[in-house]
């Protein structure tokens, strides 16, 4: 999903406001962390994911494997902040600007 640079605007402003909910450290990505991740989209629509700082992986890199593995989009990646967006299907709680 691509998002305009008013909707990454929008999503960031919402996630001002939410604290990190999974943090990724010196094992860096497993499956076991990426199903996490899948089943947090069940509840809510955007996370935040802190990279610690023993983890030698590129934030970036980290940011993109997650958000394709569980099918979402990167809004944003600052330092080691990284955000995803997953709309839910059913029921969206977040409407973005068109």
């Amino acid at each position: 999903m691509e998002l305009t640079s008013k909707q990454r605007a929008h999503l960031k402003s919402l996630a001002n406001g939410i604290d990190p909910i999974f943090q990724v450290g010196k094992s860096s990505l497993t499956p076991e962390f990426t199903e996490s991740v899948a089943d947090a989209f069940n509840t809510r629509e955007l996370l935040k994911i802190a990279v610690l700082k023993n983890c030698a992986d590129d934030p970036r890199m980290i940011a993109d494997m997650i958000a394709e593995r569980t099918h979402a989009t990167v809004v944003q990646v600052i330092g080691k902040k990284i955000i995803l967006y997953k709309p839910d299907r059913k029921n969206p709680k977040i409407v973005l600007p068109k």
